[in-house]
């Protein structure tokens, strides 16, 4: 596998984790946990949620693939791609009905406007 596609990779399963995370954040139980002094209760209700643990495994793997990434590019070259993770979760949040304004989507382009001009360094 390329080292772009291997960065690719990395920043969907980032993208991806975001995303389960937010769904384990707004399950039922968990926003009644939050909604509630921090307790031990809390913070099992949080970690034990099946979307919360495969954020983090999301995470964890995409963090993994990364490091061959580094092991390959500069840091000054592979960072700037992180960037696309943006661009990718607005993209999915269109998809799932979020509301993207003119503002959000204008600070979106600028990232790719970076991005581009950091690929062709």
């Amino acid at each position: 596998m390329n080292t772009l596609t291997t960065a690719l990779l990395s920043i969907a399963l980032s993208v991806a984790a975001q995303f389960s995370l937010k769904a384990g954040m707004s399950a039922p139980g968990v926003r009644d946990a939050m909604g509630q002094p921090f307790s031990l209760g809390t913070l099992i209700s949080v970690m034990t949620n099946k979307y919360v643990v495969g954020g983090f495994v999301l995470y964890g793997m995409g963090a993994v693939i990364w490091l061959g990434v580094l092991s390959k590019w500069d840091v000054s070259k592979a960072y700037p791609l992180v960037g696309l993770g943006f661009v990718f979760t607005v993209l999915v949040g269109l998809m799932l009905g979020e509301q993207v304004s003119a503002l959000r989507a204008g600070g979106v382009a600028l990232i790719c406007t970076g991005v581009f001009l950091v690929a062709q360094s």
